[in-house]
């Protein structure tokens, strides 16, 4: 999906996440490819406070995402 379709997902899982996945998940977007995916993740990863919805785009070569949710460090 693009970027936007990507943002309109998240924004949807947010709002049917229950506390307890808010409070324990990341849930964000990142490039569909996997490289290109796990690059980000690991990035975010660091300091996921310094990082927006949009900064995804800077790790997508083909501007194609998706919405992922993992567990927080």
């Amino acid at each position: 999906m693009n970027y936007n379709e990507a943002l309109q997902h998240k924004k949807e899982a947010l709002k049917k996440a229950d506390e307890s996945v808010l409070n324990n998940y990341h849930i964000i977007i990142v490039p569909a490819d996997t490289a290109e995916s796990a690059r980000y993740i690991e990035e975010y990863s660091k300091k996921p406070d310094h990082f927006k919805d949009s900064d995804c785009r800077k790790y997508s070569s083909n501007g194609e995402f998706q919405v992922v949710s993992f567990k927080k460090s």
